[in-house]
C-alpha cells in the first residue's frame, strides 16, 4: 500500500477551501485529523478520493504550502466591515466558468460583425444618480407603466433579464456550480458579479438567493457594466457601502428598480408594512427595495430602517416556497446560461465552428440528445 507525504497545512487549507462541515468529511475520511496533525499519511487512493471530495485540484495536495488564489475580480465584499479572507471552491470555479462563456461568446461576436455596445462603461461614479438610471432604464427598455401592469414582481424579474439580455449582456441566473445541484452556491459568499467586456458583458446572479434579493443585485450588477468595471458584490438594498463604487452601484440600482420622485408621489406616509407592500405591488419590486426608498425620502431613521428591515427579512423566509414541479431542463438551461449565449453556442456547433465536446462544457450538458433538444427549444430544429 502507498502512503503520500502531505502538508498538514495544505490539508487544512483544503478542508477550509470546500466550506465543506469538517464533520462530514471526518465521517468519510476517519483518519483526517490524524492526517492534519501529521500523525498518518493518506494513501494515493483516500488522497484522490479526499481531493474529489473537497474540490481541491489533485496537484495542489502536492505543494509545500497552501497555493495563493487570487479571484480574478475586484472584490467588493465585506464581513463586517472586513474583506472576504478566502474565495470558496464554488465560487471560483463558477467565475472560471463565466470567464470561458465570455471569452467564446466574444469571439464568436466578433466573427459575427457585431459592434461594441456603446453603454457599456457610459456612466462615471461622479455622475447624477438619477440621471445614470434614467439612460439605463432608456437603454433596457425598462418601462415602468408596463411593469405596473405586470401580475407579480417576480414575473417583472423575468421581464427585467430579458430586457438585459435583449440589449446585448449575457445574464446568467444560478444557484448551483455548473449543472452540479450537490453543488448548491451560498448567497451569503457572494450575491452576483459582473464581467465588463464592450462586446460580452457578463452578470451572474446567485440563484440560490431569494427572488426578492435577486432583483436588486441585478440591477446592481448592471450599473457595474455601465461603469464599465468587473467587480464582485454582496449587495442589498440597506447598504450604504464604504467603496464609492459599491456606494454609487446600489443608489443607481435603487433608482432604476423604484425612483424617487415616483416613489414620493405614490408614498402614503406614514409608514407601515401594509404600506410597502402596496408600493412593491405599484412598482413590482421586492418590498427590500421599498423599504430602502422610503428611507431614502426621510421616512425613518437608520436605525429604525435596519430595524424594519431585518424584521421584513424575517418574514420574506418564513413564506413557504413555491411550489415546485420539477421543472423544465431547458428553461432551466436558458436561465444559467443565458438564451442568447445558447442560441450562439448552438448555432457555431451546428455550422462546424464549436466542437459538440466543447458546446458540452459551455453548456453544462453531457448527451447529444439534450443538445438536439435545447437547440430545437430555441428554434435552432436539428
Amino acid at each position: 500500500m502507498i502512503y503520500v507525504e502531505i502538508a498538514p497545512e495544505i490539508l487544512r487549507w483544503a478542508v477550509e477551501r470546500s466550506r465543506r462541515p469538517a464533520e462530514a468529511l471526518e465521517r468519510r475520511f476517519p483518519k483526517l485529523r490524524a492526517w492534519v496533525r501529521g500523525e498518518r499519511q493518506p494513501t494515493l487512493k483516500q488522497l484522490e478520493s479526499f481531493a474529489k471530495a473537497t474540490r481541491t485540484p489533485f496537484g495542489y495536495l502536492f505543494l509545500p504550502e497552501p497555493p495563493d488564489e487570487p479571484l480574478p475580480l475586484p472584490d467588493f465584499r465585506t464581513v463586517a466591515g472586513r474583506p472576504f479572507a478566502r474565495p470558496s471552491a464554488d465560487l471560483l470555479e463558477t467565475i472560471y466558468r463565466c470567464q470561458e462563456r465570455q471569452d467564446w461568446y466574444r469571439e464568436f461576436a466578433q466573427s459575427e460583425g457585431e459592434e461594441p455596445l456603446p453603454f457599456v462603461g457610459s456612466a462615471r461614479v461622479t455622475g447624477d444618480v438619477a440621471e445614470s438610471a434614467r439612460r439605463m432604464r432608456q437603454t433596457l427598455g425598462f418601462d415602468l407603466d408596463e411593469r405596473r401592469g405586470m401580475p407579480t414582481w417576480s414575473a417583472a424579474l423575468r421581464q427585467f433579464i430579458a430586457q438585459a439580455d435583449a440589449a446585448g449582456i449575457l445574464v446568467m441566473v444560478s444557484g448551483v456550480v455548473g449543472s452540479s445541484n450537490k453543488r448548491g452556491l451560498d448567497p451569503r459568499e457572494f450575491r452576483g458579479f459582473a464581467l465588463s467586456d464592450d462586446l460580452a458583458p457578463l452578470v451572474f446572479v446567485n440563484g440560490s438567493d431569494t427572488k426578492a434579493a435577486q432583483m436588486f443585485t441585478l440591477a446592481h450588477e448592471l450599473a457595474h457594466i455601465w461603469l464599465g468595471q468587473s467587480a464582485l458584490s454582496d449587495a442589498e438594498p440597506r447598504t450604504e457601502p464604504e467603496h464609492n463604487v459599491e456606494r454609487w452601484c446600489n443608489r443607481v440600482a435603487a433608482e432604476l428598480l423604484a425612483p424617487l420622485a415616483a416613489v414620493r408621489e405614490e408614498y402614503r406616509g406614514p409608514f407601515s408594512p401594509q404600506e410597502a407592500q402596496r408600493l412593491a405591488r405599484v412598482f413590482k419590486v421586492s418590498t427590500l427595495v421599498i423599504l430602502r426608498r422610503i428611507f431614502d425620502l426621510g421616512g425613518f431613521t437608520r436605525e429604525a430602517f435596519w430595524a424594519v428591515y431585518e424584521a421584513e427579512l424575517e418574514r420574506l423566509k418564513s413564506l413557504p416556497a413555491a411550489a415546485q414541479s420539477g421543472g423544465d431542463l431547458y428553461a432551466t438551461l436558458g436561465v444559467r446560461v443565458n438564451k442568447r449565449f445558447a442560441r450562439a453556442v448552438i448555432v457555431s456547433t451546428l455550422e462546424g465552428q464549436t466542437l459538440f465536446r466543447d458546446a458540452f462544457r459551455m453548456l453544462g450538458i453531457r448527451k447529444e440528445v439534450t443538445f438536439h433538444a435545447l437547440a430545437e427549444k430555441l428554434g435552432y430544429p436539428v
